[in-house]
């Protein structure tokens, strides 16, 4: 099927496309919680000038940090979790920390697991969508001190439960990156929804889908905090590739169960940019963006991003991830884009800002390999906001796998460092960096080790 964003007539030069939008020439800044990111247009400094020193090796051979740093195990795939109900899943994603009564944190963590997956998450009574899947969400309840509480199953069969993101009113919205359906691997029920789950209580949410958030390869979320818009990104793995989407509900910031009031799904539309990943330029800046009705968000015949969007198409992106509010915009990843799969041009991983009061798209970072920015890999995933006002970035590429932090003056510093070789000796390989997120009170950084499955949490001398 050819590709809906395709155009027609002489394609318009990167640089055009910036001078008619009044990009070229202007300065670069994050706006709101961010404050300024960036000094000039080519405002990154080299890695190791900043942040909090170089990474020191870990002598038991899990996480190295900078010093004055410390981390603790908060829980490992295939231990038992507390409660009983089974061993703690594998493949740890996305994650988000909630403040509970007393001091307590409510961390609810993403198992990403396929129907091969290694450790489901049990099926549990009344936490569980499709008995035959085998992703889902745990929560662990942490004390005042940071100590484990509590770790249970919150939701259950559910697939490939990768991302997400929390909500103003407290609970987590779970992703699933699929669009099987019913009779594929074995399911029972349609997949590529988003859940809700209360890590307080789970079964106040239950599992239920969002259906009218849409069917498709769900990434990550975030939610505008003042008009209660949803956005959302899609991970699709093939041309025609996935779309930046924002869902309108129909009882917007109504608290836990809102959602399943309905509303309308839209897709982006950059007039005259098919593929995000044509544009390069730090700064580029497009006004007067369009959002344009979803055909058939059920994507009961064909996915969505192969719908036809009407003559003007809709504008595509590769390895669209990580989704975050920040100030008064919205921030999402593209991960990288490889023109050798179909994409417009080749990156190392962008983060644009879409500010919805002006109706503005600003590519505010691009990682390597032919810019100022880079990571000594590739591939941003998961992204969170810093006590100190930057990003913390999770690493997803080969190698050596790192969490990054972006200060609000361009320095891209190592965080952390795993060393978990899940390969050989003679051929290595490291489990990626997923799920970072700070506690309520900014003092903790917890994150995830996909594989084998790990939950950290970190402390020491963090900067607000």
């Amino acid at each position: 099927m050819p590709e809906t964003g395709s155009t027609t007539g002489s394609p318009a030069t990167r640089r055009q496309m910036l001078a008619r939008s009044g990009a070229l020439g202007v300065g670069i800044a994050f706006s709101g919680a961010l404050s300024e990111l960036f000094t000039g247009t080519a405002a990154a400094q080299n890695l190791g000038h900043g942040g909090y020193g170089p990474l020191v090796p870990d002598p038991d051979g899990l996480l190295d940090l900078p010093k004055g740093f410390r981390y603790r195990v908060l829980s490992r795939e295939g231990e038992p979790l507390r409660s009983g109900e089974g061993p703690v899943p594998s493949n740890h994603d996305g994650m988000a920390a909630f403040a509970g009564r007393h001091g307590r944190v409510h961390l609810v963590r993403n198992h990403e697991n396929r129907a091969n997956g290694r450790v489901p998450v049990p099926v549990i009574d009344g936490l569980t969508y499709d008995p035959e899947g085998k992703g889902g969400c745990t929560v662990l309840t942490l004390d005042a001190h940071g100590r484990v509480l509590s770790e249970r199953v919150a939701i259950a069969g559910t697939a490939v439960n990768c991302a997400g993101g929390p909500t103003p009113w407290d609970t987590w919205l779970t992703c699933e990156e699929t669009e099987d359906r019913a009779g594929t691997n074995g399911y029972t029920k349609d997949h590529g929804y988003i859940f809700e789950v209360d890590g307080a209580d789970p079964h106040r949410t239950g599992a239920v889908p969002l259906t009218a958030m849409g069917r498709f390869q769900h990434e990550a979320i975030a939610v505008d905090p003042k008009r209660g818009v949803v956005y959302e990104t899609e991970d699709a793995f093939e041309r025609p590739f996935g779309l930046f989407y924002r869902f309108l509900p129909e009882k917007p910031l109504g608290g836990t169960g809102s959602l399943r009031a309905g509303g309308r799904l839209q897709a982006m539309r950059v007039p005259g940019v098919p593929d995000l990943s044509s544009i390069q330029e730090i700064g580029a800046r497009f006004d007067g963006i369009e959002w344009v009705d979803v055909p058939d968000p059920q994507a009961a015949r064909t996915p969505i991003r192969h719908q036809d969007f009407g003559p003007k198409g809709i504008t595509h992106a590769q390895k669209l991830e990580g989704c975050y509010w920040g100030g008064r915009s919205v921030y999402f990843v593209s991960s990288f884009a490889h023109s050798a799969e179909g994409s417009a041009g080749d990156h190392y991983g962008q983060i644009w800002r879409y500010d919805p009061d002006r109706r503005r798209l600003t590519l505010v970072i691009v990682f390597g390999p032919d810019t100022d920015i880079q990571l000594p890999g590739e591939s941003p995933d998961n992204i969170c906001l810093a006590p100190s006002g930057g990003l913390m970035v999770c690493e997803d590429g080969g190698g050596a796998q790192y969490v990054f932090g972006v200060t609000r003056h361009g320095e891209v510093y190592a965080m952390a460092r795993g060393r978990q070789n899940i390969g050989t000796p003679e051929e290595p390989e490291w489990g990626e960096f997923a799920g970072v997120t700070f506690s309520p009170d900014g003092r903790t950084m917890y994150v995830n080790c996909y594989t084998p499955g790990t939950t950290f949490a970190v402390t020491g001398p963090w900067r607000g």
